[in-house]
């Protein structure tokens, strides 16, 4: 089989792409814009193999990625403007590319009958105050990047529903691990560790998020993309959660760095609180569970940053 991977020079998608060039027989077609969060370095081990071709492009180019499409047996769509505090400051690149993109996606395979993995987020829901979202629970986007993101998961349902379009929508928490871009709270805080600079924390630090490997999340995005059943989504979590503070403290821990380094500043608009996932339906249906422990897990992504000084500079 062979997969358009759309995004894959970033973070979870080139994780997404040595992950099934290691461990499957598919071959990998990726396309990606080279935005601010692509990244030619995070696949250079690859980048000869037989099994792996790029193309630069953008997925709003319909003529494109029809022909990439037509080349392929399956499309799983990375491709996203991703960075909160971006989208606040300009929301229109990610209207275009996470609304106009799928849209231009979905319209093609529409009409190719070729199966859609589409990897969204937990962040259409918003802030969950008690308790954990279901693949039921009513959206509620609080920024722009989330909002643009549950638009992109309402128009797949359209095309599901009306043309019988063979998709499926996987929604994920926060992700860590190697080669995630270094504005994400993760590997910036390393690098300013590394730097011994200020580490900046929102408010008083105490939003909660849930982490998962991104080792974890491929191994689930390709059980979705083998078994997932037609026009469902699945939530991906791992019970992870920990406010931004804890975290922070955890990494100062880990590289023997002052608490005294952390810096408190104001709250981003529209700050959600916490972030939590119930996934029991892809634990039940599909029989996926994460492996990585989230202690074990933040040392190895550490150890990786620390260890991968050539990253850092294509970066």
């Amino acid at each position: 089989m062979k997969l358009l991977v759309t995004g894959g020079l970033g973070f979870i998608g080139s994780n997404f792409i040595l992950d099934t060039l290691r461990n499957t027989n598919y071959e990998i077609l990726n396309v990606d814009a080279e935005f601010y969060g692509s990244n030619h370095y995070n696949l250079i081990e690859v980048k000869n193999s037989p099994k792996y071709s790029f193309v630069k492009g953008d997925i709003t180019d319909k003529k494109l990625i029809k022909n990439l499409i037509s080349d392929c047996d399956c499309v799983v769509n990375f491709a996203a403007e991703s960075h909160v505090d971006r989208s606040i400051l300009d929301p229109s690149p990610f209207l275009n590319s996470n609304i106009l993109g799928t849209f231009t996606i979905l319209d093609i395979i529409k009409d190719q009958k070729k199966r859609l993995v589409h990897v969204s987020t937990d962040e259409v829901y918003g802030t969950i105050l008690e308790g954990s979202a279901t693949e039921k629970t009513r959206f509620n986007p609080s920024s722009p990047y989330s909002a643009t993101k549950a638009s992109a998961e309402l128009l797949i349902n359209s095309y599901v529903k009306t043309y019988g379009v063979d998709a499926v929508i996987t929604r994920c928490t926060n992700n860590y691990g190697p080669r995630q871009f270094n504005e994400k709270l993760i590997p910036k805080t390393i690098g300013l560790c590394n730097e011994n600079k200020k580490i900046p924390v929102y408010g008083t630090g105490t939003s909660i998020r849930d982490w998962i490997h991104v080792e974890d999340h491929c191994k689930a995005i390709m059980l979705v993309l083998e078994k997932g059943i037609p026009g469902e989504s699945y939530n991906i979590s791992t019970s992870n959660e920990i406010n931004n503070l804890t975290l922070v403290t955890k990494i100062l821990e880990i590289l023997n760095k002052s608490k005294e380094s952390i810096q408190f500043v104001e709250d981003r608009p529209g700050e959600d609180t916490r972030y939590s996932l119930d996934s029991t339906k892809i634990y039940e249906e599909l029989g996926w569970t994460p492996r990585i422990t989230f202690d074990k897990g933040l040392e190895k992504t550490i150890q990786w940053y620390i260890s991968n000084k050539d990253w850092w500079k294509q970066s």
